[in-house]
């Protein structure tokens, strides 16, 4: 897939979230990159300071940044809808870790999503 198709499809999954929360999200850079770092099998990364662990010093800070990586989510589909469906979770996924939510609880979102 074309990198600008998979951006535009990271930018839709931005969109289908619940405004509550798309209204909460400050100071986050999300990017498209081709594939994680040599020896980690990961879909993507949120890098930063989750929202519920940040205190009065926080502030004038360079922004978290949530990284999506497209080579392994494609890897895992078999059409393009796949392909969409898996960003959808990843993107969901590590906007989780950027509200301060864990691997087990993450886990048991996804289990029960429709997204």
């Amino acid at each position: 897939m074309e990198r600008e198709r998979f951006e535009a499809l990271v930018g839709a999954a931005l969109k289908r979230l619940p405004t509550r929360f798309r209204r909460a999200l400050h100071n986050i850079a999300i990017m498209v990159e081709d594939r994680p770092p040599r020896g980690r099998n990961l879909l993507g990364i949120y890098q930063g300071v989750p929202l519920d662990r940040r205190g009065s010093w926080y502030g004038n800070v360079p922004p978290d940044v949530i990284v999506i990586y497209q080579e392994p989510i494609e890897r895992l589909g078999v059409s393009d809808q796949d392909i969409e469906a898996k960003i959808r979770t990843v993107v969901l996924h590590e906007i989780g870790h950027y509200f301060g939510l864990d691997e087990e609880t993450l886990a048991d979102i996804e289990r029960d999503l429709d997204y």
